[in-house]
């Protein structure tokens, strides 16, 4: 029998619903033989996950989903085998997270020229990780000032909105030289946020690939059947890993289960060997 594995999930050190340890335990009662910890931006979640991943006898693969800039697409990249030690990554996370943060300053600067004081702290209360604009709505819908979340973003927070700024995100080059430099694998996200359409997914696949990318999210929560089968198809002509997993987030995508997606997921252990004998191929080449 296969094992099964999820290559892609989120916890509170992102914007997950279970803590990095209750992951780990969530991980072992799904019967999951290994799982990656991809936090958006962030390695926050790994120490703890790590702990209680060996108390549970489950594989922990250390990572992170980052948002790159490429083209105005919805981008991420899952740096796999890389962690939290000082290294390429955490030096761009860090100039980003820089970045970020007078993001945030301008946009509550912003918002007081249209008439919505928040505070810092008013937004920080509601974030556990990475503060961001969801925080802002948070603030927003609990201060009166919108009636939604949708509101919120509608009116201030969105593209468009009064108070947008857009988001500092790294380029693939950056993303893919840093994950390499650290001796990781740079997995490209989601590929159908990108185009379901081969005429425009192939030549996405090629520009990155060129550039360095190692694999493809092939096995997705919401890929269909013809995808899956078009991006694995995509990947074995290009020399890409295929990966998968769930993007599991808990109670805040609550139709998704861990390694199971909406149920027919199945990601095999085997996708989980082919990269570490193409880690140990790099290794071997340095």
């Amino acid at each position: 029998m296969h094992q099964r594995i999820d290559l892609h999930t989120h916890s509170t050190a992102s914007d997950g619903t279970l803590t990095p340890a209750e992951l780990m335990r969530a991980a072992k009662e799904a019967g999951l033989a290994a799982i990656a910890l991809t936090d958006h931006d962030t390695f926050d979640g790994l120490p703890e996950a790590r702990a209680e991943a060996a108390v549970q006898g489950v594989e922990l693969v250390p990572g992170c989903e980052l948002s790159l800039d490429y083209n105005g697409l919805p981008t991420h990249l899952l740096a796999l085998f890389v962690d939290e030690r000082p290294g390429h990554v955490v030096h761009e996370l860090t100039r980003v997270r820089q970045a970020r943060a007078n993001r945030n300053a301008i946009m509550l600067e912003k918002l007081k020229t249209v008439g919505v004081h928040l505070r810092r702290e008013d937004v920080e209360r509601h974030a556990t990780g990475v503060v961001g604009r969801p925080h802002m709505a948070q603030a927003m819908l609990e201060a009166g000032v919108v009636k939604s979340f949708e509101e919120a973003f509608a009116r201030f927070l969105g593209a468009g909105g009064l108070a947008y700024v857009p988001k500092v995100k790294l380029t693939p080059r950056e993303a893919i030289g840093a994950i390499h430099a650290d001796g990781g694998l740079a997995v490209l996200a989601h590929p159908y946020l990108l185009s379901q359409q081969r005429r425009q997914i192939e030549p996405i696949l090629r520009e990155l690939t060129a550039l360095g990318l190692d694999g493809v999210e092939v096995y997705y929560t919401e890929h269909s059947d013809k995808y899956t089968d078009l991006v694995a198809e995509l990947a074995q002509n290009l020399g890409l890993l295929m990966s998968g997993g769930s993007d599991f987030h808990g109670a805040v995508k609550p139709g998704v289960a861990l390694g199971r997606g909406h149920g027919g997921l199945f990601v095999r252990g085997e996708l989980l060997d082919n990269m570490k004998q193409r880690l140990a191929g790099n290794a071997a080449r340095k």
